[in-house]
């Protein structure tokens, strides 16, 4: 059959070599054999870590995707795994979520837009959110991570490189980009706001996620961008020793026993302190010690409670005059909001004057006023001091803002602001003076006429 025939030949042909010469196809045997062969062990290959959809977020689907992709910011929860993830998950604030075990939580689709960053810059780019991909861990910003938690961050962090080609100077901490705007301490927008992934600026951390570089300064304060309102915070990101992390909670004593006068043993309460508390003198207000320096942008925040030395306490979001803080006050910090509505303040609500809250930025075009009632607002570049500062009680005030609008049919909101149309710092002054946030609007719903105050 001439169909087999070249078959058979080639069959032969190779028979033939091998009984002429055994090493032309195998490895020949060797010569002598002192003990039994032993069979080959594959080396094993590395398991990828577990990947969990528990947590995707809703908001996938009206998220739009990225044009450019030039940072990974590394995030830390402040709290505790449950309910950051729920939260992250409700808001679609990150990309990703790595708890202690190393699970891998996804919660926007890594080519998509997550909320992650807030009030962002980094060399004079802001609103990092365009640009970047979040990845939260979940642990506290000056506690050590987990083995787990490391070796899926080499893995997750490794992977991104390749698929946006994001060099190690720009896998950032969200503290060394998050600023903040003026405040009754820092009457210039500032550095310093977050806290937050402190420890994974850390060569040696760094090292262990798969990063071997970092910025050596931060280009914003170093061009006068932003001031520096944390120097400590400065000096630990930007230093080439490795930073000591405080101990973990776990290896906290919960009860401590002290000595009473009539001889007897007091116990303190063993319940366990939250991680999102601070434990040590750090959380005590002094002469060279602020509410600000003590809780950061949190500070008028609900959640952070302030107990006074005659033994009152009061919210955070209650207290008016922030000159008048005691030293001795012990300040509790609640859950972080990483991703805390800021520039948005209500004259005589958190403070006592104006220029608490604006600053150096009060006459600028990117600061904006409404009054009480009012169908319009008032923009900063185009008033006086003097005007300023006879806003009433309940003006509301807008820092580092653009305005849009008004909104029409032929001029739809996401044609004004994007993506931002529903953020919680996204706010609509309607046509009959009332005012909404974006996350309490449907898109359709919104006035015509509205104008739409939008962080650039």
């Amino acid at each position: 059959n001439p169909a087999v025939k070249p078959r058979f030949i080639l069959l032969t042909l190779s028979a033939l070599l091998a009984v002429a010469a055994p090493g032309f196809l195998h490895a020949a045997p060797a010569k002598t054999a002192t003990k039994p062969a032993t069979k080959a062990v594959a080396k094993p290959v590395a398991k990828s870590p577990e990947f969990s959809n528990a947590y995707k977020s809703p908001h996938n689907k009206n998220r739009k995707r990225r044009t450019k992709t030039s940072f990974i910011i590394l995030h830390t929860t402040e709290g505790a795994k449950v309910g950051a993830l729920e939260k992250l998950r409700d808001n679609g604030e990150c990309h990703y979520v790595v708890d202690k075990g190393g699970v891998i939580y996804r919660i926007v689709d890594h080519s998509r837009i997550a909320y992650h960053c807030g009030l962002s810059m980094w060399n004079g780019v802001t609103d990092l959110d365009r640009f970047s991909i979040g990845i939260e861990i979940v642990g506290i910003h000056d506690r050590e991570l987990t083995a787990a938690q490391y070796t899926s961050l080499r893995y997750l962090v490794g992977d991104l490189k390749r698929i946006y080609g994001v060099p190690d100077e720009r896998i950032l901490t969200h503290s060394m980009v998050a600023y903040d705007v003026p405040n009754h301490w820092h009457k210039r927008i500032h550095r310093g706001r977050k806290r937050c992934g402190m420890l994974l600026a850390d060569p040696g951390r760094r090292t262990k996620i798969g990063v071997y570089s970092k910025p050596s300064y931060d280009p914003d304060l170093k061009a006068g961008r932003l001031a520096d309102a944390d120097p400590e915070l400065t000096r630990i990101l930007y230093s080439k020793k490795q930073t000591a992390p405080k101990p973990s909670a776990k290896q906290e004593p919960t009860s401590t026993k002290k000595p009473t006068s009539g001889g007897k043993t007091q116990t303190a309460s063993a319940k366990p302190q939250s991680d999102s508390i601070k434990r040590d003198a750090d959380n005590v207000i002094g002469p060279k010690r602020s509410a600000w320096d003590i809780a950061k942008d949190l500070y008028n925040a609900p959640t952070t409670l302030y107990k006074f030395p005659d033994g009152t306490t009061k919210k955070g979001s209650d207290i008016r005059n922030w000159k008048a803080m005691p030293a001795g006050t012990v300040v509790t910090v609640g859950d972080a909001d990483d991703n805390a509505v800021l520039g948005v303040e209500i004259v005589g609500r958190t403070s006592s004057s104006i220029l608490d809250l604006v600053g150096d930025e009060a006459l600028v075009k990117t600061t904006f006023y409404v009054e009480p009632g009012s169908k319009t607002y008032l923009q900063g570049s185009s008033l006086t001091m003097e005007k300023v500062l006879a806003f009433p009680a309940g003006t509301r005030v807008f820092v580092r803002y653009k305005v849009g609008g008004p909104v029409s049919a032929r001029r739809p909101v996401y044609d004004i602001c994007g993506p931002r149309w529903n953020r919680p710092e996204t706010y609509y002054l309607t046509p009959n003076g009332e005012m909404l946030p974006g996350n309490a609007v449907k898109e359709r719903a919104i006035p015509k006429g509205a104008w739409v105050f939008y962080r650039d």
